[in-house]
């Protein structure tokens, strides 16, 4: 690894502008905005994917080794990441940082507590559930309805067994009412701190805030608890986006990590738009399908921070077509032409998708040592029938060498296609139609069906002024639907909206389907079961 300020120095930072967090790591402080304020925005490229398998497909992996090509054709660019969660590192899905020769270094670092981010939005969440249940127990004197909090309690790890609590109980220990605990990255204050573009506008989003409701309905804000001076105090560094490298060397920006299936899904604003200010090219992600972190990044992130994006590359493998098209997941080693071609149109119906936002798109094709020659030139194949250009991405194996024609095919849309970005609609539709027409253009249901709770709560917020917002979808992401076992592409479903709560202060509404939660439970052998320290004293287990 190259010391940080070595790796800050390729990109423009100067020394000042680095906060170290010993010699690999470092926070860039929120001066080189103003210094940089005049220069140019660099490109901004999404990478996104299919539905994800079990077999996994690369998003994260891409993004780095795309963003290595890049530099190593003498295009400076700067991947911009999202934090991995603690939950699931030691759940299901172990390490996000790529892997092999693609990528993100420190990566045990990374993985586990970095620079304290998810720490500090912990801290900040809970502290204001503390000072509103401290608020009810001293007097009450906002008239809190205590069957109408709406404020959770939060945690960075995987408990089932948290989701649904009792607090209060024992004499003395205050007011007695249900609640619960939801992952950090499903926190508000989370997507607060992702989708601010500065300390005050963090300040302000925190306070707007709705943590409860008062026995007549109206709506309780943080700024009312008084707890959000002493937040922002919490996320004081926080807010300030980490500079880290890949395994060539390549700078990253790695900020915020807001879960996709619960939240939206994408790294900070204030990450993005200071890498835009220092390279040509930004690589960014979203998490998940492009059903689900593609449309938020679209209709939440850069419509809120006028962010207007030039392209996006979907992540396709061999195997999780395979798997759309039925093949099981024993099987997908194994060449199956009929089941590839069976799971196409899951490709095709993310790249019509995509390309409703007014962006050019290109595929990138992750490479497994199983794929055989037909299997990859089928897919070509077919992406050439869509008008799309695909490349054969083999960054895990060759770093920026194996990912240099993916590189180049971006650089050539980049150059030869203008992107005339656009939301999928506008702000003044209703909530109502706004669900409808992701459900519609997006998944390709036939509609909703609203819950009785659901309809009363959009009519709530409508009633309140909250139409003017864009919806966080929370849906399975593993199905255009709302049922995970819905693979391929699927139509004429309906979409069951279960609840619709506010984020006021992050600015959107969360639209719950299926069965989503937002507090994830292990696995039965959850990936803790083999992280350990080695002989050398070294983390083993967690990539």
């Amino acid at each position: 690894m190259k010391p940080i300020l070595e790796v800050a120095a390729s990109c423009g930072i100067a020394e000042q502008h680095i906060e170290l967090y010993g010699r690999y790591k470092g926070k860039i402080d929120a001066s080189i905005r103003e210094e940089f304020r005049n220069r140019p925005d660099g490109k901004l490229v999404l990478v996104t994917a299919m539905n994800p398998t079990p077999a996994g497909e690369g998003k994260t992996l891409t993004t780095i080794g795309l963003a290595q090509s890049l530099n190593a054709i003498g295009r400076t660019t700067i991947a911009a990441l999202r934090e991995p969660s603690l939950g699931p590192c030691f759940g299901m899905k172990g390490g996000a940082t790529g892997s092999n020769k693609a990528q993100l270094l420190p990566s045990e670092d990374i993985n586990l507590h970095f620079t304290g981010d998810l720490h500090a939005i912990t801290s900040a969440h809970n502290l204001l559930a503390a000072m509103l249940d401290n608020h009810i127990f001293q007097g009450n004197a906002l008239q809190i309805d205590t069957d109408r909090i709406l404020w959770k309690r939060a945690m960075d790890m995987n408990d089932r067994s948290l989701r649904q609590i009792v607090v209060g109980l024992g004499e003395g220990n205050g007011s007695v009412h249900e609640s619960g605990f939801m992952i950090t990255t499903a926190s508000e204050v989370m997507a607060v701190l992702c989708l601010s573009e500065d300390a005050q506008d963090l300040k302000d989003r925190l306070s707007r805030m709705v943590v409860a409701r008062n026995m007549a309905g109206e709506p309780i804000t943080a700024a009312q608890i008084g707890a959000v001076d002493a937040m922002t105090v919490l996320l004081k560094d926080a807010i300030k986006p980490n500079l880290v490298q890949t395994a060539e060397g390549t700078p990253a920006i790695v900020h915020g990590g807001p879960f996709a299936n619960i939240a939206h899904g994408c790294s900070s604003v204030i990450g993005t738009k200071t890498a835009l200010k220092l390279a040509d090219i930004v690589v960014t992600e979203a998490g998940f399908g492009a059903d689900l972190g593609a449309e938020k990044f679209f209709d939440i992130k850069c419509r809120q921070a006028g962010l207007k994006p030039d392209a996006a590359v979907l992540v396709v493998t061999v195997k999780a077509l395979k798997y759309n098209g039925g093949a099981s997941k024993t099987e997908l080693d194994q060449p199956n032409m009929e089941a590839l071609r069976a799971g196409l149109p899951n490709m095709k119906r993310h790249l019509e998708n995509l390309r409703k936002f007014g962006v050019p798109v290109m595929v990138a094709i992750n490479h497994f040592t199983s794929d055989t020659e037909d299997e990859i030139a089928l897919v070509k194949e077919e992406c050439a029938r869509l008008g799309v250009k695909a490349e054969l991405s083999d960054v895990w194996a060759k770093g920026s060498e194996g990912g240099r024609e993916m590189a180049l095919a971006l650089l050539g849309m980049l150059e030869q296609e203008t992107a005339q970005y656009t939301p999928l609609y506008p702000d003044d539709l209703d909530l109502k139609a706004k669900i409808e027409t992701v459900v519609r253009e997006i998944y390709r249901g036939e509609g909703i069906k609203l819950s009785a709770k659901a309809a009363a709560q959009i009519e709530e917020l409508e009633r309140q002024g909250f139409g003017r917002l864009p919806v966080c979808m929370a849906k399975t992401p593993y199905s255009f639907s709302d049922q995970a076992n819905l693979l391929g592409a699927p139509e004429g479903f309906t979409v069951q909206v279960k609840d619709v709560t506010l984020s006021a202060g992050a600015g959107f509404v969360v639209v719950h389907t299926g069965k989503i939660v937002t507090m994830p439970g292990l696995p039965k052998h959850p990936a803790a079961e083999r992280i350990h320290l080695d002989e050398r004293g070294q983390v083993a287990g967690l990539l």
